[in-house]
């Protein structure tokens, strides 16, 4: 009688098909360990070593079928001489918690545009201007987040990879002009602040500074914007890694803290004759939609906002929204301080620069002004960056780093914003067309287009649809007052000197 055994009780020295390919190593290697059982210590060694990326490799570990193929990814990377693998490591970079994450947001909301908010209720009226002020706050809230649920619809990592996956070629050419366009703008910005402040604070330091040879040119709006944004800013552009300018956050929150003080005890002690009226103007006044964009321009902080969320220890919604709450309510906070103080002083009076409005022998308005202007020496090449990346990734999205392109690239950006602000010194109308174009279509048109595309149709759809339409109402119709007031010559006539 013939014994039948199992399949799974035979012997494995001979194979149970014949015919089958087996992977047999080389001789010379020695055999394999068998399996260790889940759970093992020896099995999770590799783990508690300090580095095991570093450690060269071990007979055995490795046997690639296909040895001379690599990956194309491999190979870039490989190639480069400056690859490390930290940079795709993501458990390796820096993570922040919840405080971290709330200052660098209230940080990139409360900038250079904090300082013409007194400007913007001047343009819209007193109650009307507070109106705005909040209501544009609740929405740029839920919009920034609306950005990072995008994001996890569509399975992308940045803005831009938002909007091409709805809307293709177009929506990348669309997201390149808008950020390249509002960093641009920020950088002229900055320029003329620089140009408004230290000039001041010099001639007020130095009394007789205008009359020195050389030495005057430090007291001229224009010597001034060259010789400081050539000679700090230019070179802080150069940079590859914006990490280095991390720094200039906390000068920045500092200068934001002095003007903010300096406005509400100085506003008090400025004599009559620099006050401007109120009457008519208390209720609301005819430019609502260039002060939309003026506050606009102050509130946008989309481009940095899936940075935020990724920086987070535990990346959720809840905890990005708590943070995106907190930073939006102190900012709002703080340009409404600033805007009251100001316009209440100056009324229509007020200047797009508010400082400008005070004295020039005041010391501590000139300690302000110092601030402000080292301040915006520091965070030009902030946006600098931005506009080099933008360029960078549209026109060179898989060449390796050049940098000759780089050099070329950085000197044109500044040499062209410097250019521009020698001939420019209307900070409220650079605050309103910036901020009426591209800063509309990336806070209140961007994102929540690509919320209807991204998911099903509901309230929260018809609302995205609603906030689209009030955007392209505010750019269409800012950016045509804005042509004719320059057409008409309804403008103040300043003139750079």
């Amino acid at each position: 009688m013939v014994t039948r055994q199992s399949s799974l009780a035979q012997s494995r020295d001979t194979p149970r098909t014949p015919n089958r390919v087996r992977f047999i190593e080389n001789e010379d290697t020695p055999p394999s360990s068998p399996p260790q059982p889940r759970g093992a210590p020896d099995n999770m060694r590799w783990v508690e070593e300090d580095d095991y990326m570093d450690q060269g490799p071990q007979a055995g570990d490795c046997m690639p079928l296909l040895a001379e193929i690599e990956a194309p990814s491999v190979t870039l990377a490989t190639a480069d001489d400056e690859f490390s693998a930290d940079d795709l490591l993501e458990s390796s970079r820096p993570k922040s918690g919840m405080r971290s994450a709330f200052m660098n947001m209230a940080n990139s909301i409360i900038g250079a545009g904090i300082i013409g908010q007194a400007y913007a209720f001047k343009q819209a009226g007193l109650i009307t201007g507070i109106v705005l002020l909040v209501s544009l706050t609740a929405v740029v809230d839920w919009t920034i987040q609306l950005i990072v649920i995008n994001s996890k619809l569509s399975g992308t990592d940045s803005f831009q990879s938002t909007v091409q996956h709805c809307f293709g070629k177009a929506g990348l050419i669309a997201i390149s002009i808008c950020q390249w366009a509002f960093a641009f703008g920020g950088m002229l910005a900055f320029c003329i602040i620089i140009g408004d402040t230290i000039p001041t604070v010099m001639s007020a330091m130095f009394p007789t500074l205008e009359d020195m040879s050389f030495l005057w040119l430090l007291t001229n709006r224009r010597a001034v914007i060259i010789l400081f944004v050539v000679g700090i800013s230019f070179p802080l552009s150069l940079y590859r890694d914006i990490a280095k300018l991390a720094k200039a956050s906390t000068l920045a929150l500092i200068s934001m803290l002095i003007i903010i003080l300096t406005v509400i005890t100085q506003g008090p002690r400025v004599p009559s004759d620099l006050r401007g009226k109120l009457s008519g103007s208390l209720l609301i006044n005819d430019g609502i939609f260039q002060a939309i964009g003026v506050i606009s321009f102050a509130f946008v902080c989309h481009h940095n906002s899936l940075l935020i969320y990724g920086s987070l220890r535990k990346p959720t919604l809840d905890r990005f929204a708590t943070v995106t709450h907190y930073s939006t309510t102190i900012s709002m906070v703080a340009c409404l301080i600033m805007a009251l103080s100001g316009y209440l002083t100056f009324g229509d009076k007020t200047q797009g620069n508010v400082l400008n409005n005070f004295p020039g022998n005041n010391i501590m308005v000139n300690i302000a002004r110092f601030c402000f202007g080292l301040n915006m020496l520091t965070t030009l090449p902030l946006e600098c960056f931005v506009c080099r990346e933008v360029i960078t990734t549209y026109y060179y999205p898989d060449s390796p780093y050049n940098r000759n392109r780089h050099i070329i690239v950085t000197t044109s950006l500044v040499a062209s914003v410097t250019i521009l602000s020698l001939f420019t010194c209307d900070l409220g109308a650079v605050f309103e067309l910036i901020g009426a174009t591209s800063a509309c279509a990336l806070a209140y048109i961007l994102p929540p287009l690509c919320y209807i595309k991204l998911s099903s149709r509901s309230w929260k759809t018809w609302a995205a649809g609603a906030c689209a339409v009030f955007g392209v109402i505010v750019m269409v119709l800012t950016v045509f007052l804005a042509v004719v007031k320059i057409i008409n010559g309804d403008g103040e006539g300043k003139t750079c000197r």
